[in-house]
């Protein structure tokens, strides 16, 4: 620890990175850098140019800082920034300390894992003595909740500025995990080499110090929000923030030494100094690939041998058992009834199972209704022309609000009829119920019916990696980063990446003045699988969040865009999906995404935030859509009732006559004949009077959204 204190902001390791965040629409963020520039003559300072900051260096005190800054109201920005920050300095209103988007962004660097930081105060000299004693003491008990036994640091002159850099530079360094085991680097210039192919693709010259591990030209980058690529060449040009820097010639020295500033796309007046560290192996380097091509003949057999034969009819006969079933039962549906001696067992078992998740299930109709919503919208949008400034009326824009209003209410009502009426559905009239709902199945019991996780996988599966065992091939590669040195790039280097097959917007970006992160790989992560989130949806965030809409993730050291499914945080074996982000209970985030080792926070985001960690990487887990049919009893005898408005047809009800029915009182029994497209069925005790609801479960599997 002692000598990571020393290495860090010293000339052998990288310059101290401060991150400033201002909290408040009031705090006076410029004031703050002028302040900090505004050093005694023994401080050399460096322009940074577009990245937006500036480089402190104080060869007295043998330390450097690269203070860097975000446009206002760029949230992703900040948090990109504090994935690689060695401190955040929060700059504070003296009199209110953070408004609502400052707590905003406090929320989400909370829950994405804070650095080492420190708090300053500006301004508030032009309040008389007492009050300003008063807004200090306010102030202090404001932040006790989210900064215990956090110091308050003034900054109005160029000793209490001192002061704050003396702190930043002693203070304990807080890690966090997942950069701590890869190399990464936050780029101080980058410089675009078009391809000979095409201009909008080429190579990408990024500079900056090395940070975290050692970096090996071999592996793959990850350009935070740009994706993965690989390197071609390692340089190292000469330190520009150096402690002892160059002069620059032709002008008269000063007091105050100044530093040549470094030209956005690169370091061109080194060019002759530049070294080359490493270049890559094709043998050894990382491949890019991140699916699975699938083979269509893979599944393909052989017709069995005849002690195949046997041996398959000697374990169905073994396994065979004898059941009563309703007359014209076939062997199939024979298969979903469970015997008498079962149903008693693990009836006590059911009802209380069905209480549970009666609460948190969802609705199939307001499914359909929504997605036909959204088949009807989108035309819409395509029929829409180009206009003139001119042409367009205020009237218009007001009729985009009112359809915006609508269709947000249109969640509000789909929400909360999921609440009021899980899973229940009404059977279609112009569509036969067994047509309708083909592709699901009955189940006695949600949480002890069998289920194969390899039955009807989607195609898409076939393209996706899967771990025999996630959590030792986690445990070794760790292992082997503690023990093992990496060869390549140390940490604090000065280092140019040459990184292959880079968007031109990449470094249109960079140029607009978002910063430009880059993160080393890990074996493995490259590579698609299912990833499994643990998120609980933000108490400030009221709208609805509907499953399979588009959100921005932000995953440990990763920012994509993808659209999840919702499921029950359970135990068991299959995990029943959710139409919605539930706002009181942890849900379960399902995706299709690059391979992520833990620990890793995970950060959901629509309009505000929602947070979690990530919870496997598992393709096995079952999440299942619960249905349920309703109906109503018309006439109830001593051991049997007529049931209306479940089928409107007699092969429905014959269809159907396999699964067990349920009333909410825990009533159960089977479906004995139709009487027309009424299903008369038999029960255990007698049902009394009146019973609200006859219910009849059925479940699919869910397949994951297409992959891109």
């Amino acid at each position: 620890v002692l000598a990571e204190k020393r290495s860090l902001g010293s000339q052998d390791g990288p310059p101290h990175l401060v991150v400033l965040v201002p909290l408040h629409s009031r705090a006076a963020a410029p004031a703050t850098l002028r302040l900090l520039q505004s050093q005694d003559s023994a401080v050399v300072r460096a322009d940074e140019g577009r990245a937006g900051g500036f480089v402190l260096l104080c060869p007295r005190l043998k330390q450097r800082w690269r203070f860097v800054t975000t446009q206002a109201g760029d949230l992703h920005a900040v948090l990109d920034l504090a994935k690689v920050a060695d401190s955040l300095l929060f700059i504070l209103d003296p009199a209110d300390g953070w408004d609502s988007a400052g707590e905003h962004c406090l929320s989400c660097l909370f829950a994405q894992g804070l650095p080492t930081y420190a708090l300053a105060v500006p301004g508030g000299t032009d309040l008389p003595p007492k009050k300003r004693i008063d807004a200090r003491k306010k102030l202090a008990k404001a932040i006790e909740k989210r900064f215990p036994e956090a110091k308050l640091f003034p900054l109005n002159t160029e000793q209490e500025s001192s002061l704050l850099l003396r702190h930043l530079a002693t203070q304990k360094q807080r890690h966090l995990a997942f950069r701590d085991r890869r190399a990464h680097l936050l780029a101080y210039a980058a410089e675009f080499v078009p391809g000979q192919e095409s201009h909008l693709v080429g190579t990408l010259k990024v500079s900056g110090f090395v940070r975290g591990q050692s970096l090996d030209v071999n592996s793959l980058v990850h350009i935070v929000g740009h994706g993965d690529f690989q390197m071609s060449q390692v340089d190292a040009p000469p330190d520009p923030l150096s402690l002892n820097p160059r002069v620059v010639k032709g002008q008269k020295r000063s007091q105050d030494m100044e530093v040549q500033d470094d030209s956005v796309n690169g370091t061109d007046e080194m060019e002759e100094d530049v070294k080359v560290l490493m270049k890559a192996d094709p043998n050894k380097q990382e491949s890019l690939q991140s699916e699975v091509v699938p083979d269509p003949m893979e599944g393909e057999q052989t017709w069995p041998t005849e002690e195949e034969l046997q041996e398959a009819e000697a374990s169905l006969k073994a396994n065979r058992k004898v059941v009563k079933v309703p007359k014209g039962t076939s062997k199939y549906q024979a298969s979903w009834i469970v015997d008498d001696g079962e149903e008693v067992s693990e009836k006590d078992d059911d009802d209380d199972e069905d209480d549970e998740f009666d609460d948190d299930m969802m609705e199939e109709a307001v499914s359909q209704e929504g997605e036909s919503s959204e088949e009807e919208e989108e035309p819409a949008e395509e029929e829409c022309e180009t206009m003139t400034v001119s042409e367009c009326l205020r009237d218009d824009q007001y009729d985009e609000k009112v359809e915006e209003d609508e269709e947000m209410l249109e969640r509000y009502k789909q929400e909360r009829m999921d609440e009021m009426f899980p899973d229940e559905v009404d059977t279609p009239r112009d569509v036969p119920a067994r047509v309708r709902f083909q592709k699901y199945r009955g189940l006695k019991s949600f949480r002890t019916s069998p289920w194969d996780p390899k039955e009807n996988l989607p195609r898409d599966y076939a393209r996706i990696f899967q771990f025999q065992d996630f959590s030792r091939t986690r445990k070794n590669l760790f292992r082997q980063i503690e023990k093992e040195e990496t060869e390549g790039a140390s940490v604090g280097w000065y280092v140019t990446l040459h990184v292959c097959n880079v968007p031109v917007s990449v470094m249109e970006s960079f140029k607009e003045g978002k910063p430009l992160v880059l993160f080393s790989l890990l074996p493995h992560e490259q590579k698609m699988s299912v990833l499994n989130f643990l998120v609980r949806r933000h108490p400030s965030n009221s709208e609805p969040v509907r499953a399979k809409e588009e959100l921005i993730f932000h995953c440990g050291f990763r920012r994509f865009r993808a659209s999840p499914l919702f499921s029950q945080h359970t135990s068991a074996d299959k995990h029943k999906l959710e139409r919605f982000l539930r706002p009181d209970a942890a849900l379960v985030v399902t995706v299709y995404a690059p391979i992520t080792f833990p620990p890793a926070s995970v950060l959901l985001f629509k309009q505000r935030s929602n947070a979690g960690s990530r919870l496997s990487v598992d393709p096995d887990r079952i999440v299942i859509k619960r249905l349920v049919l309703s109906g109503h009893p018309f006439k109830i005898f001593t051991k049997t009732a007529v049931v209306r408005y479940m089928f409107f047809s007699r092969e429905d009800v014959m269809w159907f006559k396999p699964v067990e029915l349920r009333t909410k009182w825990g009533r159960r029994g089977h479906i004995k004949e139709p009487l027309g497209s009424f299903p008369k069925w038999t029960y255990d005790p007698h049902v009394p009077e009146p019973v609200p609801w006859v219910r009849s479960e059925s479940a699919v599997p869910v397949q994951e959204v297409e992959m891109d």
